[in-house]
């Protein structure tokens, strides 16, 4: 049986093969596949697939009359069409926890540097200007309060590390009523009162319909002014207009972002020319560790199917109710 990746910039995939190999299935270096066109010319005979960005529509099912399952390398599958695979009986399979420490920790580093200036105060003294001008006022972090939208894996474990180094923590979900508390301990508010009632609002929600530029001109209008925006979940979550209008005219004190609705973020992007924005590469989801299991993963998502089994992260289990 023949698996395909799709697309990846990944590096190798030494350890994908090693994983294929283990199996005894084929699988092919990366077709670096980009358009629905692109991936219909690759999978004619793919009985699995593994993507990273590229789509997989419904024409693209319908062109790989073997394909028995789809397998994202990492946590969004806003790309695969699972209503047409289901339809099909296609497994489609995922990575949903392997980096929620790295991205958690990530969110925590970018919230710090905004609230104890690291970013600009490294940029001043390269400048040869040694004061603390360029930072005030900073407040002592039991003073602020750090918001999570969202409160999925990631989102707890960057509320209970930013209550580790002293914020005020809260929450919102749709999930979770509001004037509950989670397990951990995390009051849940509504969306509104985490906006006015957060300096640090750090986004942790899948990117879908009803996410998308959730962060917009009359979100961002509900913040403190002296309140600072974290996104490490989605570019497509935060409306880039409006953050960098917000930036701009000083409607929010700052932000700090790994992901963009267009990556990789062009030189001259508008947001590159701003001091009150940090901008990191996508790089929330990085370590060596997070990599070997983003690597191997959904090689073994997809060939668990392929062997007849259920594989560790499957989005539509009925497809599987009745294995070979």
């Amino acid at each position: 049986m023949k698996i395909v990746i799709i697309d990846s910039n990944l590096g190798t995939i030494d350890l994908e093969r090693s994983i294929a190999d283990k199996y005894g299935f084929e699988i092919d270096k990366p077709k670096q596949c980009k358009t629905e066109e692109d991936v219909i010319s690759v999978v004619k005979d793919a009985d699995a697939i593994v993507v990273q960005y590229a789509p997989v529509s419904r024409r693209v099912i319908e062109a790989a009359p073997k394909l028995k399952a789809v397998s994202e390398y990492g946590t969004g599958v806003d790309g695969i069409d699972i209503e047409a695979c289901t339809e099909r009986g296609i497994a489609v399979s995922n990575v949903p926890d392997y980096c929620w420490q790295e991205v958690s920790d990530h969110a925590i580093a970018l919230a710090l540097s905004l609230d104890r200036g690291v970013v600009r105060l490294d940029r001043a003294i390269r400048s040869g200007d040694y004061s603390l001008t360029s930072v005030k006022p900073l407040k002592r972090l039991s003073k602020r309060v750090f918001g999570v939208i969202g409160l999925g894996r990631i989102a707890r474990a960057a509320a209970l590390k930013a209550r580790g180094v002293g914020y005020q923590v809260i929450g919102t979900d749709v999930a979770f009523k509001p004037g509950t508390v989670t397990d951990d301990g995390i009051p849940v508010l509504t969306f509104d009162e985490v906006l006015a009632q957060s300096d640090i609002v750090s986004i942790h929600v899948p990117l879908m319909p009803a996410t998308r530029h959730l962060i917009n001109h009359v979100t961002l209008a509900k913040m403190k002014p002296e309140a600072a925006i974290v996104n490490t979940s989605r570019g497509g979550v935060v409306d880039t207009e409006a953050i960098v209008d917000a930036l701009k005219n000083h409607t929010i004190r700052g932000a700090a972002l790994d992901v963009f609705e267009i990556e990789p973020l062009p030189k001259d992007h508008p947001l590159c020319a701003l001091d009150n924005v940090i901008l990191t590469p996508h790089a929330g989801y990085y370590s060596e560790d997070s990599l070997f299991e983003l690597k191997t993963r959904p090689v073994e998502n997809a060939s668990e199917v392929l062997a007849g089994r259920i594989p560790r992260n499957i989005l539509n289990p009925q497809v599987l109710k009745v294995l070979p």
